[in-house]
């Protein structure tokens, strides 16, 4: 396996580990979670979607990489009359 397509697997397995926090903690099964060395709490709800939607992303970038498109980014310039 290359290295991007391990890191597409990791990125998808750390977008798996946050969603299972998040369904975890919505549901009220647990009131705190721990992933690794991070341990959180239900009022770290919003941290998980931060998590949630870093990693979507991140996947995001990595399959549009692996198909060999550009990453599209938009620009912002101001016009200037000189």
């Amino acid at each position: 396996m290359t290295n991007s397509n391990q890191e597409l697997v990791d990125a998808q397995e750390m977008l798996k580990l946050w969603q299972d926090a998040e369904k975890k903690l919505a549901s009220g099964i647990v009131k705190s979670y721990a992933i690794g060395s991070r341990n959180l709490t239900y009022i770290d709800l919003k941290e998980i979607i931060e998590r949630i939607s870093y990693w979507e992303n991140k996947i995001k970038k990595l399959k549009t990489l692996a198909s060999g498109r550009k990453i599209r980014r938009a620009r912002r310039f101001i016009p200037r009359d000189l």
